[in-house]
């Protein structure tokens, strides 16, 4: 079982190696990224340039890229799963299947409770060690220093594991799930509002009214910047729609699960898909341009369709 020391874990591995992926390991320099493995599904990408890019994900962290989950997933005591959400259940059944007894799982996706609870029983099944891992910030700038929130059955040893990772890791009460909770109730709210902004602020565009519509909102509540949000809630959806919406999906699942009707987390799960496929790269600070840059590109689309 990893200790809260160096020593104690000989390899890391990380099942997904995105944004989050390579954030933690950034975090961690150099002493830990010597021992970190990696495995994504985008190295099996049909597409050149897709496979090349993920080496060169691989190369520039410094961990060893693998062609198959088991090259990773063997003998690592410690392992973070960190795919979209629609991946994390089959993430863990494939991770079932190679996982060392003992191994601590900690599964950071943005999934369910019921979709956590289906994925411990999986690893726990297989001898390993499930961790509930609520990410409760964004990886930027906080790298591996981003709040966790961790539930489960072996949250002391996960705890051990994370502080010898210099990892921010807060132990909620209750069994997988618990901190899925927390964090799918939040995303309602979080992810909400970058939908809302979406909508009020191409919108307003459309009718010339956005900049009075947003200096009266900042009447309405004071101190809030909202030009200043519109821009950083435009470039969200813009660069992680298609993740946000895997995860809104998951939490329209949560609601449901607790028998209310998810409609708010559906609607907002339709704007991040939307903006999310059309692949704009979001340039610059401005909100203006970020919104008539998403305005053009929607108004094709409508015009071929």
């Amino acid at each position: 079982m990893p200790g809260a020391d160096q020593d104690a874990i000989t390899k890391l591995a990380f099942i997904g190696f995105g944004e989050a992926g390579q954030a933690f390991v950034q975090g961690f320099g150099r002493r830990w990224s010597g021992i970190a493995w990696a495995f994504d599904i985008k190295t099996d990408d049909t597409r050149a340039e897709v496979r090349d890019g993920k080496w060169a994900d691989y190369r520039r962290a410094g961990v060893t890229g693998c062609v198959a989950p088991a090259d990773a997933l063997t003998q690592a005591e410690v392992i973070f799963s960190v795919v979209t959400a629609d991946q994390a259940l089959s993430a863990a059944e494939s991770a079932a299947r190679h996982i060392a007894p003992g191994a601590l799982y900690f599964d950071c996706n943005s999934c369910s409770p019921g979709t956590k609870r289906r994925a411990a029983a999986a690893i726990s099944k297989a001898g390993g060690f499930y961790v509930d891992t609520a990410v409760m910030g964004p990886v930027h700038p906080h790298l591996n220093k981003v709040p966790l929130l961790i539930a489960g059955d072996q949250t002391e040893q996960a705890v051990q594991a994370l502080t010898a990772l210099e990892m921010n890791g807060e132990i909620v009460d209750g069994a997988a799930g618990a901190a899925s909770a927390i964090k799918m109730t939040r995303s309602i709210m979080m992810k909400g509002l970058e939908a809302l902004f979406v909508e009020c602020v191409l919108a307003g565009r459309s009718a010339g009214v956005d900049e009075v519509v947003l200096d009266s909102l900042e009447v309405t509540f004071p101190g809030f910047e909202f030009k200043t949000k519109a821009a950083y809630m435009l470039e969200r959806v813009m660069t992680h729609g298609l993740r946000r919406a895997a995860e809104m999906r998951e939490v329209a699942v949560t609601v449901e699960e607790l028998g209310l009707p998810g409609r708010m987390a559906g609607a907002s799960t339709e704007w991040q898909q939307q903006i999310g496929d059309l692949g704009l790269a979001a340039e610059g600070h401005d909100y203006r341009a970020m919104a008539d840059a998403l305005l053009a590109q929607l108004g094709r689309k409508e015009d071929t369709a």
